[in-house]
């Protein structure tokens, strides 16, 4: 189990700027260092919180989970989940296939998702400071992509899980950028939401540009499973050993 964990999740609303201000639970110490986790779509900060008592973040490490700035509307059933944008991936089905492919998609909120996140990431940087590493599931992997390859935000490290590649053009040039960042990948090669082959493609692409990749396919749908955890937990402790 992890020092950081405390029983206490504290609910913060970052000051007005331009860009939304992201409401934020905080779990462990004060930092540094800190490690922001973006939920996916539908979902919210509040299920990231059971994993602040499996994820090895030890005092005085910070833990941030930032809440979309959208309400999810779904279709049918109950709402209350958040969005980084309004993302309907059935249209994104190409003619003739089963998955979505956003690769040569630029939806119109990522922007606005990635300008939010920015922002908060900088206010870290100044208070409590020191180092950060950004990750997301799903929909907030495809955020924390866009932050890590279209912005020059301080970054110690990147994890993304069962994540997609959105807008790829875009993103490959900034690949380079980011060499020698150390990058947690992971999805399940029966995931029936997002595609297992986009996500085992970027990751080549990553490391090919110099990027220090940890790969971990595992045998799940769209999920954390604890094998994924664990071997985050792995990721985590050699990132640390590099502060």
């Amino acid at each position: 189990m992890c020092a950081a964990v405390v029983a206490a999740f504290v609910l913060v609303q970052a000051s007005c700027s331009r860009v939304p201000a992201l409401v934020t639970l905080t779990a462990g110490g004060d930092g540094p260092p800190t490690l922001v986790l973006l939920h996916g779509y539908g979902s919210s900060a509040e299920d990231w919180v059971p994993f602040a008592s499996t994820i090895a973040w030890p005092q005085p490490g910070r833990l941030v989970f930032p809440q979309g700035p959208d309400l999810y509307a779904p279709l049918a059933g109950p709402s209350g989940g958040r969005a980084w944008w309004a993302l309907d991936l059935q249209a994104r089905i190409p003619l003739g296939a089963t998955m979505p492919d956003l690769s040569r998609t630029r939806p119109a909120g990522l922007q606005r998702a990635t300008e939010a996140v920015v922002a908060l990431l900088g206010r870290l940087a100044q208070r409590p400071g020191g180092p950060v590493i950004l990750g997301g599931f799903s929909q907030g992997a495809m955020v924390a992509s866009e932050v890590a390859y279209r912005t020059s935000t301080p970054l110690a490290g990147l994890i993304l899980l069962s994540g997609t590649p959105v807008d790829e053009a875009t993103w490959r040039p900034g690949y380079g950028t980011r060499r020698g960042l150390p990058t947690f990948v992971a999805h399940g090669r029966r995931d029936p939401v997002l595609p297992f082959a986009a996500s085992e493609r970027m990751q080549r692409e990553i490391a090919a540009a110099g990027g220090r990749v940890t790969w971990h396919p595992f045998d799940g749908r769209h999920e954390i499973p604890e094998d994924v955890v664990i071997a985050l937990n792995e990721f985590l402790a050699g990132v640390r050993g590099t502060f």
